[in-house]
């Protein structure tokens, strides 16, 4: 994701034959990617998908309410993400808002658990202007709101540059939230404090991919196991 409107990525990793049995392909798109054919991205191979809900305190993604639903009903197993302000208001007021306005979960085989973008700013301070402490407590109010609304913990998107950075290569999320790492153009992402013990949940790879369905340029992402694993972070199983 960049800036503050969309997830994006330059540069491309080409899975090996080994790897494409392991790792389901999947996309995160915004209002940026227009009118979207979901049937078309589903039949191109595409199994899962995040899709832009809200940011800040008061964005709502235009597209969101077309997409969320329209993706369920081709069988893309979708989830939702918010794109996090830590410099507007406080991680619970955010994690509200977002679970108020498409983030929530729900048990239907099909919905992942929502996500927050957690990265540097369009323009500004790369950190919000917030210390390292701040930043973790900005990060774990956001995490404990959003798991008392939702009873999910909600997958983290973030680079491992933005997050030794802003928040003192913190690895007190590693144990609760599933990474999805962006880092592209190399054959295996870099990974922030903590889940380098672990692993990465989502790799996004590029942001210049294409799928049958979309016009234009879509981020690519894999997910770091078979479709059984994926269904299983969807159910929470």
């Amino acid at each position: 994701m960049i800036a503050a409107t969309v997830l994006t990525a330059a540069g491309l990793a080409v899975a090996s034959p080994a790897q494409a049995q392991t790792r389901v392909a999947g996309i995160d798109v915004s209002h940026y990617q227009g009118s979207i054919n979901w049937t078309s991205v589903r039949n191109a191979g595409v199994q899962w998908a995040y899709i832009k809900a809200t940011e800040g305190t008061s964005y709502k993604d235009p597209r969101f309410n077309v997409n969320y639903p329209a993706a369920h009903a081709a069988g893309v197993i979708r989830g939702a993400y918010h794109f996090a302000r830590p410099n507007a208001s406080s991680g619970a007021v955010q994690a509200n808002f977002f679970a108020s306005n498409g983030g929530a979960w729900s048990a239907d085989n099909l919905t992942l658990p929502g996500a927050l973008d957690i990265e540097g700013p369009p323009t500004g301070a790369t950190c919000y202007g917030l210390s390292t402490t701040g930043m973790r407590n900005w990060i774990t109010d956001f995490y404990n709101t959003y798991k008392s609304r939702t009873g999910r913990d909600p997958v983290i998107y973030t680079t491992a540059s933005w997050w030794n950075q802003c928040t003192g290569s913190w690895t007190g999320m590693a144990s609760k939230s599933p990474l999805w790492v962006a880092h592209w153009g190399v054959s295996a992402p870099n990974l922030p404090a903590g889940w380098s013990s672990t692993t990465w949940t989502c790799w996004q790879y590029t942001s210049t991919g294409s799928v049958s369905g979309i016009a234009g340029n879509v981020d690519r992402n894999y997910f770091n196991g078979a479709r059984d694993r994926l269904l299983a972070l969807a159910n929470n199983t």
